[in-house]
Parts: structure tokens; sequence; C-alpha cells
């Protein structure tokens, strides 16, 4: 992460999240959409100048397994427990608060509040019950996913600001399932 990545990066999160919800309400809103797709091509080159996170790869270990899996939906299973993780070992308190701040919550002094702001988004665009259950993703495969996302794509943990076991991934899939 850089000051580059990082101001492309807020500025992506407060376009998309601000203006999802009326995209996806009315998909006649060219603003909202418009706000969306420049959050989307920020959200790329964020990719460009920075990198993803491990959060990816364990992502697309779930989409290896169910094909029929996209990876969007795939990510957003995993979101709440992921960022919980992270923000429970206080590695970047300062940037979930960023980031609960550009989603809108102009107070936010917690990690935990772009958690809140999250869940808001989720629930404000009708994705927040999307269920692994729903793709056929059983619990007795979380470890062989969790391996599978350090074995193929174990570089992405390198980016992550604390190192993430497969233990530790393994419990974020069974605190994401349902």
């Amino acid at each position: 992460f850089n000051l580059m990545s990082d101001m492309y990066a807020l500025t992506a999160i407060e376009n998309i999240s601000r203006n999802l919800p009326r995209a996806v309400k009315n998909g006649k809103d060219i603003s909202a959409r418009e706000r969306v797709a420049f959050g989307n091509t920020l959200s790329g080159l964020v990719e460009s100048v920075g990198l993803c996170t491990s959060q990816h790869s364990l992502e697309h270990a779930m989409s290896a397994f169910y094909q029929d899996l996209p990876h969007g939906a795939g990510l957003i299973m995993i979101s709440k427990a992921y960022f919980t993780h992270l923000i429970d070992k206080h590695v970047c308190d300062d940037r979930f608060v960023r980031m609960a701040k550009a989603m809108g919550m102009e107070d936010a002094k917690e990690p935990m509040d772009f958690i809140t702001m999250l869940a808001k988004l989720q629930e404000d665009c009708g994705v927040s019950d999307i269920k692994m259950s729903d793709y056929g993703i059983k619990p007795d495969e979380f470890e062989t996913m969790a391996k599978n996302a350090k074995d193929t794509m174990g570089f992405l943990f390198m980016c992550d600001r604390s190192e993430i076991s497969v233990g530790e991934s393994a419990a974020i899939y069974e605190e994401s399932y349902k």
C-alpha cells in the first residue's frame, strides 16, 4: 500500500459505497451509475499501483472448487469475517476508520464502524443473504480450500498487514458460513 493506492482506494470506496445502492435500485440513474463506474475504474488502478490481499486468494479457492460461484459473490460471503479478523489484530485500525468515513459515517471512530458500513452496503444492495450453502460449499472443505488458497495464490498473503495462517483462513470461512 502506498500514497497513490490509498488515494485511489478511498475515492473508489466513497464513489461506489455512496452510489451503488442507488444504481441497484434504479438502473436508469445515470449519475449513480457514472459514479460506480468511476469507482470501479479507480479500483482497477489500485491493483495497478498496489496489490490485492489474501481475501482474493481465499475467494479464488472457493470458486476453483465451485465454478458456478461468481468471484464477487464469494468476496461478499467472506468479507465481514475477513475484515473483522484483521480488525481484531489491530494492524491498521486507522485505515478501517478512514474507510468507514469514506462510506458515509462521518463520525466513525472505531475500526468496527467499517464493518457496520459494509453490512449496510450489502443490505442496501440486496446481497447480504448470499450463502456458501447455496453454492454447495460444505464446512468440511474449509481446510482444503484454505490450503489451496495459500498454495496457489500465496503471494497475495504477503500483501496482508498481518500474516494469516491456513488455520485462520479456515476460521474465516467457518465464520462466514451460512
